[in-house]
């Protein structure tokens, strides 16, 4: 599964809807534009007067004087007008730009999970980084390169035509090669763009799941291995850069022909109408430097065209994020969990859930048991809205919190990492949260206190209340805990366990129970075996009924040690991270 790319029809129809509330701005960019280039043109019409006043012998030192005069207020004028387009143009693009890129981050942060890991991160984080760069440095330059080359190739074929339109008609039959070498580079450079884009994607996802996994990378050896795929990308990178500049070398060379036979084209007609009487020498210079003049321009046109077509790729690739629709979810305001007949598979693989039928009412706590494998983690997956499932219907809660065993801990102080789930949230609301969950006392400085990376370092299980503390002030309706205390290890179990029953009280819950304890305490048990529900009931039923879930029951109370708070906690666990997810 890729991420869309979205077609010039769509991309334009979002540029345009963008541009809303700028519109005035634009047109200002187009009138500047207009006008100093107007001013520009100027120029060879007062050298053609000076060369004819020179071959007449009327040109004297006043004349000269007044004419260079007029060059020099025109170039400079043009010169203003030119900045000042360019300036405008800038910061009218900057704004859209970066309303683009809100909003592709935006949709971006809110692709359901299953999405993102089918397309790969690196793809997601070279749109909005290496793709936004190619935008940005195209943009400043397209809308003023455009309007000027416009407006100087109809000025310019007007005056060739008012001058003498043999002049006009010679340039006008050498434009064709100008066309088949445009058509020939928007047939061509596209998909070569694209390709180099794509290969970026592709070397930005090999580099983020080396780094991301850089422990399992050093621990299994896999450091070379890692290396030579990150080479290999990079090699495509660079032969698709080498595609694109092949493929802009080639358009440059139509271009220089085109220019060839312009210039070639318009001096054999001056001569000849200067030759039969029907031109002046100085009219014939106008017409070549009106002719050098819309050179160009034109070939300005063609490089912002390449420089377009290589921002276009990007810019599509953003937009095709920036417009993705919303997943087709059941969601419902309530706080109960209605799941019916799911099945799930991961891609083409075999069914990990079958036939899974459940009801969670608002307010009860579930946990879920049964043996690695079981489908105990997919079923949460699905019930959050991570995955859709295969067949069957999940309605959950709209709000609704996921923590794992794997938490992030963001650089920061304590009350940062806090307030990611309540931007609202006041410090006695914080402190609530942390005393509820038992971390407070743990911090040196309280919310000030700075955790993450380089700040005061959290064990595994003040990470996992770290976490907790967030659902409680996220207020989700649903909470899913998936084997969130796994990590802790045997000396915070209970400390853990009382956290987690704070964090679940006087919500719906869902519990994926690493010790069975936690599912006694839950108000119904439900027992997975290949992905299947074999039992439900309460605790106590169950124990009853001398099934699967009685056998575990007495299995792990046979190896339980006789005081479980007084283990030794293994240090050497290490804590990976990954944020809790509120929907």
């Amino acid at each position: 599964m890729t991420l869309p790319v979205a077609n010039r029809r769509e991309a334009a129809r979002e540029i345009w809807r963008l541009s809303r509330g700028h519109r005035l701005r634009l047109a200002a960019v187009a009138v500047v534009g207009l006008a100093s280039t107007a001013v520009d043109l100027v120029v060879p019409v007062v050298i053609g007067l000076l060369v004819e006043r020179v071959q007449a012998g009327t040109a004297d030192l006043g004349t000269v004087l007044t004419l260079t005069a007029t060059m020099l207020a025109s170039a400079v004028l043009g010169a203003a007008g030119t900045a000042a387009t360019i300036v405008l143009a800038t910061r009218v693009f900057n704004h859209i730009l970066a309303a683009l890129r809100e909003r592709l981050v935006e949709r971006g942060l809110a692709l359901p999970q299953h999405v993102v890991e089918r397309a790969g991160t690196g793809d997601l984080i070279s749109r909005s980084s290496d793709d936004v760069t190619a935008v940005a440095d195209a943009a400043p330059t397209v809308l003023p390169a455009v309007t000027v080359a416009v407006f100087t190739i109809v000025v310019s074929l007007g005056g060739l035509a008012a001058l003498e339109w043999p002049y006009a008609v010679a340039f006008a039959v050498v434009l064709p090669v100008y066309v088949l070498a445009l058509r020939w580079y928007l047939r061509t450079g596209p998909a070569v763009y694209r390709a180099e884009r794509a290969a970026m994607s592709a070397r930005a996802q090999q580099i983020v799941e080396s780094q991301r996994g850089w422990a399992t990378v050093r621990g299994f050896g896999l450091a070379p291995r890692r290396h030579q795929a990150v080479m290999t990308n990079s090699w495509a990178v660079a032969v698709q850069g080498l595609r694109a500049r092949a493929v802009q070398s080639m358009f440059n060379t139509r271009l220089n022909l085109g220019e060839c036979l312009s210039l070639a084209a318009v001096l054999v007609v001056g001569f000849f109408l200067v030759d039969r009487g029907a031109s002046t020498v100085g009219g014939a210079t106008t017409a070549m430097l009106l002719v050098l003049r819309l050179l160009g321009p034109v070939n300005q046109l063609m490089f912002v065209i390449d420089t377009l077509q290589s921002a276009l790729a990007s810019l599509s690739r953003m937009i095709g994020v920036a417009t993705m629709g919303a997943a087709d979810e059941q969601r419902q305001t309530g706080a109960a969990v209605r799941v019916r007949d799911v099945a799930f598979r991961y891609g083409d693989g075999p069914l990990v859930l079958d036939g899974i039928t459940l009801d969670i009412p608002a307010g009860q706590h579930v946990a879920v048991v049964g043996a690695s494998g079981a489908g105990k983690t997919t079923l949460a997956a699905v019930i959050a809205g991570i995955h859709p499932p295969s067949t069957g219907t999940v309605a959950s809660p709209d709000r609704t919190a996921v923590i794992t065993q794997e938490v992030h801990v963001f650089a920061g102080t304590l009350r940062d990492n806090l307030t990611l789930a309540a931007p609202a949230a006041t410090d006695h609301d914080l402190d609530v949260a942390l005393e509820a969950t038992g971390i407070l006392d743990q911090a040196p400085d309280g919310l000030d206190t700075i955790v993450g990376t380089g700040g005061h370092p959290l064990t595994d299980a003040q990470a996992q209340q770290l976490a907790l503390a967030r659902l409680l002030l996220a207020n989700p309706d649903l909470a899913i805990l998936d084997e969130a205390t796994a990590e802790a290890g045997s000396t915070h179990a209970g400390l853990l366990d009382r956290a987690a029953e704070a964090a679940l009280a006087g919500r719906t819950g869902l519990v994926i129970a690493h010790r069975l304890s936690q599912a006694a305490a839950c108000d119904h048990i439900v027992v997975m075996e290949h992905g299947r529900i074999i039992e439900a009931g309460t605790h106590e039923d169950l124990v009853a009924a001398q099934g699967t879930y009685s056998r575990l029951w007495d299995a792990w109370n046979s190896t339980r040690a006789p005081n479980v708070d007084s283990a030794p906690h293994d240090t050497a666990t290490a804590v990976r991270t990954r944020p809790c997810s509120i929907r």
